[in-house]
């Protein structure tokens, strides 16, 4: 749907996803294809190494100068990372800075932890935060640790003023969204999901924040000969289908009362839908 906006108007992609920041790690994150890039400008992809970490706040500060560069007018935002656009059209604040030396011996010890084990954790060490994902999870973890203060706490005391409002067009299949998600896990694994997974685990640490993007751990351990191809598939799809109804609710509760538009990309009308969305007014 956004690029075929960006194509019909002219328009410039910026990437609000998390994980398609990081170079190398291509097929499992879904990102443009180099023909998509080469006929809409992108940006916010490939801009870190696997081993950087790159806040919300940090990503917020990048998208409001491709935003100026192309024009307010002539942007769009797209992606899933309910954060990124939050820090882009909410008050946000820029993150305490950390030792970088305690900060890689505590990654490495938080990275052993599934997601139940370190929820348990953000239950004790920042409770408000205890509902996110592996990636927040680790964040929060990482700062109550490292600094004494709950990373939430934080977020009300030095929030920042919102760079830009947003206007939101919502894409949602609904039902359909179960068989997609199957079928985009099949068409990675066609297109070298697998073998780009072992390439990485060559020279990527296993504590790489780039690795907990959405099933890659789980294709390393493929990769790796330690699960079997079939066991990582059904894992994977758990994990996405979980992350997405988690994405849902994200974004039924962050964006209640706010100018939403909501589209299932499938009926006959969706195009139509989507072009009236951004003509409706001047984007802010």
């Amino acid at each position: 749907m956004a690029m075929a906006l960006a194509e019909r108007h002219g328009l410039t992609i910026v990437s609000a996803d998390s994980r398609q920041i990081y170079r190398r790690f291509d097929l499992g994150t879904a990102k443009p294809s180099a023909d998509e890039r080469a006929r809409v400008v992108h940006c916010g992809i490939d801009i870190a190494d696997p081993e950087e970490r790159w806040s919300a706040a940090r990503w917020a500060t990048d998208a409001a100068q491709w935003i100026g560069e192309a024009g307010i007018d002539r942007t769009l935002v797209v992606g899933g990372t309910g954060l990124y656009l939050k820090a882009l059209t909410a008050p946000f604040f820029v993150e305490p800075q950390l030792d970088p030396a305690r900060r890689q011996a505590l990654g490495v010890e938080l990275a052993s932890l599934p997601v139940p084990e370190l929820r348990l954790w953000v239950q004790r060490l920042d409770p408000p935060r205890a509902h996110l994902g592996r990636a927040q999870l680790l964040r929060a973890a990482e700062v109550a640790l490292l600094t004494g203060e709950r990373l939430s706490d934080l977020h009300h005391r030095n929030a920042r003023p919102a760079a830009f409002r947003g206007r939101w067009l919502v894409v949602d299949p609904g039902e359909g969204l179960q068989a997609q998600i199957a079928a985009r896990i099949d068409g990675m694994f066609k297109a070298g999901w697998l073998e780009e997974a072992r390439a990485l685990s060559g020279d990527v640490h296993s504590s790489a924040p780039a690795w907990q993007a959405c099933g890659y751990s789980v294709v390393r351990d493929a990769a790796l000969g330690r699960v079997e191809l079939g066991v990582a598939r059904a894992a994977i799809l758990v994990e996405t289908r979980q992350y997405a109804k988690r994405q849902r609710t994200w974004f039924r509760h962050q964006l209640a009362g706010a100018d939403v538009t909501r589209l299932d990309p499938h009926t006959a009308n969706a195009a139509d839908v989507a072009e009236a969305w951004w003509n409706s007014e001047e984007v802010t």
